[in-house]
This record gives C-alpha cells, structure tokens and sequence, in this order.
C-alpha cells in the first residue's frame, strides 16, 4: 500500500500565499483573507508588492526570513512551475495548488510530481479548491464552510459546497475540508487520515471519481475505520459498459457500481448515492451510539396513526423489523398513555402527547426493554414548542430526556419530524439525536449505518501459475489444486476414446465439447448418457460438427439432489479480485439473485456471501428439504477465490457454474477461465 503523508497540509506554522491579491474577484483575495483569519503565520506573495487586506506583500518567497511549512499557489497557469520550484526551494513541506490547466500532458505531469517528492513534499491539487481546518480558523478556500463535525474530502469543488450547505442545514459542518482536484500527486485517500485527525472530527465523508490505486485506497479507508472514525463514500461512476465488454458470465453480472459496494463493505465504510443521503447518514454517525453494531428491530413511537403506519412501512421497506411488542412491554408503555392508544410497535400515542413527556418515558421504556436496537419517532414532535413559550420549554426539557436515554442505554433513536428546522429539532440535534424532515431520510440513513461491517480489507495470495491448455482443463486442474472438487472426468480425441473413458468412469456420463465458451449453446453437451452407443453418437456427430477438438467425459451428477449457484472471480483493474456468488446454472443471468464482496475471501467472508443470497434459506432446510451444505459450499468459494487471487498475473476471469450444493456437499460441474492479467 502507498499512502503520501497529507498531514503536513493541517500541521504548518507558516502559510504563504502566492498570488495574494485585494480583488474579491480572484481567489488570491479569498485565499488570504481566509489564512488572515487563522492563527498560523501568514506571509504574502504579489510580484507587483501591493497591499492585501492592509497587510504588506513581498515580491517572491525568497525574501522571507522564515520558511512556509505550507504555500498555496493562485497564480496563471505560466507562472506555476516557477512558482513550485520557488516554494521547494524555499523548503515549503505542502503546496496547495489553486491553479488549473498546467500539464502538458502525463509526461510533463509526471516530471513535476516527481521534482516534488524528491523535495519531500506532498503536492494537493493542481485544479483544486484548497481546504479549510475549523479548529484553527483556517479558511483557505473561496468562502467559508459551515463548522461541524464533518470531515470532508471531495474531487469536485462544487459539490463539496452543495455538502456544506445541507450539513448546515442539518445542524452539522465541516471539521476539516480537502479539495483533491486532478489528484497529480496526493489522491484523496490519502487526506483521508489527516481529515480524520481533526480534534472537531467525528466521521468523514467522501466525494470521489477515480481512486487510483484501490488496494491504496481500500487499506486507507479501513484503517481509518477501524481505528474509530467512520467513513461515508459517495463514489460517481456504476457504469454497465466495461461488464458488458466481458467475456463470462461472471464479468457480465458485475458491474462497477457492485464493486464499488464491496469495496466500501470490505473497507468498513458506509457507501450512499447522492450528497443529501451522505448528509444524513453522517447525521446519524455523529452520534456515538450509531457507531456501534446496529441490529434490525426498530420500535416505532408516533402521536398518529398515519405517520406510524407510513413510517413501519418505511422501515420494513429497508429491511428492518417491527416486531410486536412484548405483554410486558406493552403493560409498561401504557401507563403513559389514553386507553384508546395502542402499544403493540407501532406506538399510536393516541393523544398521549397532550403530555409531551410522554414521548421520552416512552422512548425510555422502549430502549430499556432490549427488544429493540434502534427507535425512530415519527410526526410533530419538534413543532409543539410553536404553540407557546411554555409549550416550547416543555418540549426542550423532552428533548434532553430523550438524549439522556439514548446517551444512557446506547439505543439510538431517530426522529422525523414536521418541524425538522425548529429549535427543538436543533437541541436535539446538538445532543446526538438526528432529526430529518421525511421518514425515508430516517430509514435510508438506518439502513445503511446498520449494514456497515467491521473493516476486512483483505490480503493477497502467493502468485501461482496455470496450465497452458484449454480453458475449462486449465481452470479444472488450477481448481483441483486449490482443494475444489469436480466429478471423475476423461480427456479424449475420438468417439471410440469416449466409449472407453465412459466405460471406465461408469454409465450414466456427461460428454462436453472443450475449447468452446458457452457450451450448451452450441449443442456442445450432452447429459445422461447411459450406453456405449448414446456416448459414441453424441460424440460423433460433435466431433463432425466442431472438429479439431477435444471432448471430456465426465460422471453424470444428478442436478435434482440439491441446489445450482455460480461462483466466480474477476480481476478488477482498480480492486484487483472480485467475487461473485449468486443462483447458477444457464438461468443464472436471468435469476439476478447475486452478491459480490471483494476478494480472496475465507471461508468465513464466503459464509457471509452465501448467507446474503435470497435462496440462503436453502441452506437452513426449506418446506421440509434437508438443509444443504454451507460449510461446503464455503469452501468451494473460498478456494476458487484465492486460486483466482494467486493466478491475477495470468487470469483475468475464473467461474464454475453450476456448482451444485447437496446435503453432503458441493462439486464444481463446470469450469471456465478468461486469460488477461492484472496488476497488483
């Protein structure tokens, strides 16, 4: 793993900046006024020497009596190498680089990222916009961005304002800010712990496009999640085209969009869709009791039908359970409330907010009950305090025994409300307990905390190497190897061959055509083949059909004695080896029930996948069919993945499909490789 120490970016003394200037109009002027503000040392830079901001400005960075740890560059695109080459050699530690359009080409890129890091330095940027660090005032940005508990780094500037301006509009901001722009040096896993590092920072957020290196950028992120702080990635991209462009069925089912799912998975991070969804998550992580495990029963606390209706079925929508509460639970809860109320989950509070405590006993009451993991209120609470003076300190008194609950007993509770900008909603948000304006906000932003995984980024295999014959024998002998199991099988040239190998093997058999994708479209298999003169038939008019050719004959395995899946690997140019389980057999395309998870996996992370499949239940035993083997099954996966793994330099795709998994085991029925390597 490569990650460039960014840390020098937030821990400098002294910041220079290079283009200082007193029009609002160029960043020269918001880049100083921004480093004015803090309490670093600020020296700046305009070859004409006018004054900024009232300050004096020097003519170049060699008239400084003290080196800049860190300088900023906003100058014409002509002048930047100059400028770099002035700041590494006025010993500058970070160079930030506002300025845009000044490589030639990758070459040129190349020559100045390498005359940086000979210096030891870390470049940010070029075409970026800046970063900010709240704890020290430090606003090197154009405007400001709200203060919070957000850490944020992004490739698009424009987004990362649009971040700012609904974090602020949930109560929250940003902590520490970096703009990554072209990434010529420093990508944006690499702010990644420098962000974290902030002392006001409590999760992080991430807006990226293109993630370089992925073992890099994987490794970084789960290090980071591991270590305490939560990761949010908002990822641009998903497209279909390069899945279509593959040669399998594995590389046709998965698509960028599902690797970029696993990787977030693997890394511990959250992954969400759009910048209002990462607002809302990260809402939710702020508060430390959403950073722990979080199960799927939700108790529902509404004061009307309506919204406790519409907010089960949002929450049962993403997943969760509304389980009906307990006769003792019940019994308790309607202590507080009118007879006509109902306490069964949802709680139809039924007037019982007339006494807005009611809503925290009830909470209370709920998270102390260990029949929920989670409490979402839904409806007015947050509006109450509208009605009077008296109403509103009612409701603020509420709202902190609710907080105290949560703080507590570590039940997470989440609130819709209608009045979600109200000073209630604020105190509530000030105390850790999220607030969002629609149900769905609630119960996306639980789902996805919920589904967030201890962080597993996983380790390459030894390289190995593979057979240079066909693709199904090459994949069957590198799988045999790697501890897979496949029926007996006989490689022949000739009909008569094929009687033999069947005799030997034992009737019924199976005869494929090898050298041929996608066998059965072709007529290229045939199943059940009882005699001698079934076999030689069959394999006479195949080789006659397709000559040039060879055939194996296989033991017939009887498909009805348990369950089809495919199981395969990719090699992902960013991630390396990808993994994907789903329903097999020649539906498997059609059937769409698949998961993928970054690999090698062990048989623990294959267990994981296979229980994430819709047919799981399968393996548990269904409508009086006896349970099928996971453990097996496990195995299968585990061992094709890290075969796949050592053999990435050669192989950029292996699959069996079908695997069939029976109560006593599972076996591979057939094998297919795509040749390509890959780097890592």
């Amino acid at each position: 793993m490569t990650v460039r120490a960014a840390h020098t970016l937030y821990d400098a003394r002294h910041v220079a900046i290079v283009g200082a200037s007193a029009d609002p109009a160029k960043w020269g002027y918001w880049l100083s006024r921004g480093a004015l503000s803090s309490d670093l040392r600020v020296s700046l830079v305009n070859r004409r020497t006018p004054p900024v901001l009232g300050r004096e400005t020097v003519a170049s960075l060699a008239e400084l009596a003290d080196t800049p740890e860190l300088v900023v560059l906003a100058t014409p695109p002509a002048h930047f190498e100059a400028s770099l080459d002035e700041a590494l050699g006025a010993g500058a530690r970070a160079v930030v680089a506002i300025t845009a359009d000044v490589f030639d080409d990758a070459v040129h890129r190349e020559r100045v990222v390498r005359r940086v890091r000979e210096a030891g330095a870390v470049l940010l940027g070029p075409n970026c916009m800046g970063l900010s660090d709240t704890a020290r005032g430090l606003h090197l940005i154009w405007g400001e961005l709200p203060p919070g508990p957000i850490g944020l780094v992004s490739q698009s500037g424009n987004l990362a304002l649009e971040i700012g301006e609904l974090a602020q509009g949930a109560g929250l901001g940003i902590s520490r800010f970096a703009s990554v722009g072209d990434q010529a040096d420093l990508r944006a896993h690499d702010l990644v712990p420098a962000v974290a590092a902030g002392e006001q920072t409590k999760v992080v957020a991430m807006y990226v496009e293109d993630v370089g290196d992925g073992d890099a950028f994987g490794q970084c992120l789960a290090e980071v999640s591991a270590a305490g702080t939560p990761v949010v990635v908002l990822a641009a991209g998903g497209s279909t085209a390069g899945a279509r462009a593959a040669a399998s069925h594995t590389g046709s089912m998965v698509s960028g969009d599902m690797v970029m799912d696993a990787v977030c998975r693997a890394a511990g991070a959250v992954r969400v869709h759009s910048p209002g969804e990462l607002v809302d998550v990260c809402s939710l992580l702020v508060a430390d009791a959403a950073r722990r495990p979080l199960g799927r029963r939700v108790g529902v606390i509404a004061d009307g039908g309506g919204h406790g209706i519409v907010a089960s079925d949002a929450a049962e929508r993403y997943g969760f359970e509304v389980p009906a509460f307990g006769e003792e639970l019940q019994e308790r809860l309607e202590k507080h409330m009118p007879s006509r109320a109902s306490a069964a989950n949802p709680v139809d509070m039924a007037g019982g907010e007339r006494e807005l405590v009611t809503f925290s006993r009830l909470v209370a009451d709920c998270a102390d009950s260990g029949e929920v993991d989670s409490i979402l209120v839904s409806g007015y609470l947050g509006a109450y305090g509208r009605d009077s003076a008296e109403r509103a300190q009612e409701e603020l008194r509420t709202c902190a025994e609710i907080a105290d609950t949560v703080a507590r007993t570590g039940v997470p509770v989440l609130v819709h409300s209608l009045a979600a900008d109200s000073d209630s909603s604020a105190d509530l948000r000030r105390r850790g307990v999220p607030v969002f304006a629609r149900v769905e906000q609630a119960t996306q932003a639980l789902a996805r905390v919920a589904g967030r995984r201890p962080a597993a980024w996983p380790a390459r295999v030894a390289r190995d190497t593979v057979a240079d014959t066909d693709a199904y024998t090459a994949a069957r002998g590198l799988l045999v190897d790697h501890g897979v199991t496949f029926p007996e099988a006989r490689a022949v040239d000739t009909a008569e061959q094929a009687v033999e190998a069947a005799e030997q093997i034992g009737h019924p058999v199976v005869v494929k055509i090898l050298g041929v994708d996608h066998k059965t479209e072709v007529g290229g298999v045939g199943l059940d083949l009882r005699t001698a003169d079934e076999v030689h038939a069959f394999s006479d008019d195949l080789l006659h059909r397709l000559p040039r050719h060879r055939l194996s004959v296989e033991q017939m395995v009887d498909l009805g004695a348990g369950t089809e899946l495919i199981v395969g690997v990719r090699q992902d140019p960013r991630f390396g080896t990808v993994v994907l389980v789903g329903a097999g057999g020649v539906q498997a395309e059609i059937l769409e029930d698949r998961v993928i998870g970054l690999g090698p996996v062990d048989e623990a992370g294959a267990r994981d996948l296979l229980r994430r499949l819709s047919i799981a239940p399968l393996f548990d035993g269904f409508r009086g069919r006896p349970a099928l083997d996971l453990a097996a099954a496990a195995h299968l996966v585990a061992a094709l993945s890290q075969a796949a793994d050592a053999v990435r330099d050669e192989v950029s795709e292996l699959e069996v499909n079908p695997v069939l998994v029976t109560p006593t085991g599972a076996v591979a029925l057939d094998a297919h490789l795509v040749r390509g390597g890959h780097r890592g």
